[in-house]
């Protein structure tokens, strides 16, 4: 099998900054990143052994993400449809689309999907609101080139 699709239940959740402690420290805020990391991980590394997908040093990889975010409460009316002054797309309250796909490729090194992210020739990130009824999550698809 040449191809991986994994779906992550939930917000997709980016990678933060690096800070720097008053000592002059580097480090990077886990906060709500590390759940959502670790939940890429296991549903990556699951759907890898079930593929039989072993990652093969020197191969390419293009790797697709569709970050789907539930609506907050305010831009719906009161009979449950859109305000008319509701955004489109999800702005920066739902994080940079780089910061995004660098929080899912860095949770998917740690897995046998691939031996690093250098490895990744191609892709697209895309984050967009849920349509109605439909639930929160994050669809990852990986191929080999």
């Amino acid at each position: 099998m040449d191809e991986i699709v994994v779906e992550i239940p939930g917000d997709a959740v980016p990678q933060p900054r690096a800070r720097s402690t008053r000592g002059g420290r580097m480090y990077t805020p886990a906060g709500r990143v590390g759940p959502f990391k670790q939940a890429v991980g296991l549903l990556v590394t699951a759907a890898a052994r079930r593929a039989r997908w072993k990652p093969v040093e020197g191969l390419a990889y293009i790797v697709d993400i569709q970050a789907v975010f539930g609506r907050p409460p305010s831009h719906l009316a009161a009979g449950g449809g859109l305000r008319t002054k509701a955004p489109r797309w999800p702005g920066h309250n739902c994080g940079d689309v780089d910061n995004l796909e660098k929080a899912i490729l860095d949770a998917i090194t740690a897995t046998p999907a691939w031996g690093d992210d250098t490895q990744v020739v191609d892709g697209r990130c895309r984050k967009r609101y849920a349509e109605r009824g439909e639930p929160a999550r994050t669809l990852i698809t990986i191929r080999r080139v």
